[in-house]
């Protein structure tokens, strides 16, 4: 049993964020166990081959045999949508003693410890630099030019949805929502793990004006913390919407809808279902992005999609005008 502990002000200083890196990490466990993950195997077969080119070997031991990561490669991030390569160079700055204790934490003992981590230990600053190394090379290889994109776009329905639970039903039934295993009674947030094959270590963690962070991700059947309770208060919890990540565009199959916008106008409309950027609809199009910014636009003057501004990125989604349309 996981307690979390919330004294008066500490559910304003509750917030949501979502992490590339720690998406990145969490997705090594499908090289793990891919029959747990099924909406990630088109993704999958995609990769196999670029893997071969990779440390895959180090990427493997990363993740221990019950599926736990060692707690300083997904640091809890200091604002809500951090870049991967900013998370990456603060996990380049790991001190040795803790890559250690971490990897033992993970591995529960030292004596499970995987050969090649063993080894890597006995330098902990060089074994360092090379698993920082190998999960850019991951990153870049593997995730960031398609399949990042998408899952984003996940994790921004996600706290979107959130949000509007928060704000409309307060935060019994947010916590509620995020997964059946969480219990929000009398100011405790009670994780109950117990059941899981692996059990995770008991915890009594006071919020103490440290703020808790709520993050979802694909790769998770069921909320969890870091293994080092001592450190700032963080949850993860399966991401609404992932088994979405499997899905391919759909046709547009309202003729009349096609007659009348356009089929490449109906066919963004009809996507934008949940809200999206405009290099994510490209990526999923198989299109510029100049080429989705026009379309965008006369969908947008007409009234049929609304959008909003976050950091550097503009995320449309449509208004009732543009459901009404589409159904």
């Amino acid at each position: 049993m996981i307690e979390f502990r919330f004294a008066v002000g500490d559910l304003a200083t509750t917030s949501f964020a979502y992490s590339p890196l720690q998406e990145a990490v969490f997705s090594l466990r499908c090289l793990h166990d891919p029959a747990r993950y099924p909406h990630h195997r088109p993704w999958l077969r995609r990769i196999r081959p670029r893997l071969e080119h990779l440390d895959r070997e180090l990427l493997t031991v990363l993740v221990a045999p019950w599926l736990w990561v060692p707690d300083f490669l997904t640091p809890r991030p200091a604002r809500a949508r951090p870049v991967f390569a900013h998370e990456l160079d603060e996990v380049r700055r790991t001190p040795p003693d803790v890559v250690a204790a971490d990897f033992r934490a993970t591995y529960r003992t030292t004596d499970t410890l995987p050969p090649l981590v063993a080894r890597g230990l006995a330098d902990p600053a060089a074994f360092l630099a090379r698993l920082a190394d190998a999960l850019d090379a991951y990153w870049r290889t593997c995730l960031a030019d398609a399949w990042w994109p998408r899952t984003q776009s996940i994790m921004e329905a996600d706290l979107a949805h959130r949000s509007r639970v928060l704000a409309e039903r307060g935060a019994a039934a947010l916590f509620a929502g995020l997964d059946p295993w969480l219990v929000w009674t009398g100011g405790q947030l009670r994780l109950n793990r117990e059941g899981d094959t692996a059990p995770w270590p008991s915890a009594d963690i006071r919020i103490a004006g440290r703020g808790m962070v709520l993050m979802p991700t694909l790769f998770a059947r069921g909320a969890q913390t870091m293994i080092d309770a001592t450190r700032p208060p963080l949850l993860v919890y399966p991401a609404r919407g992932r088994a979405t990540l499997s899905e391919t565009p759909p046709p547009v199959t309202d003729r009349a809808l096609s007659r009348l916008l356009g089929r490449p106008r109906a066919r963004l409309l009809c996507l934008l279902a949940e809200p999206a950027s405009t290099t994510e609809l490209a990526h999923r199009l198989d299109v510029t992005p100049s080429a989705v910014s026009q379309h965008l636009a006369v969908l947008y003057d007409a009234g049929l999609l609304s959008r909003t501004r976050s950091g550097r990125t503009v995320r449309y989604s449509r208004t009732p005008l543009g459901d009404a349309l589409c159904r």
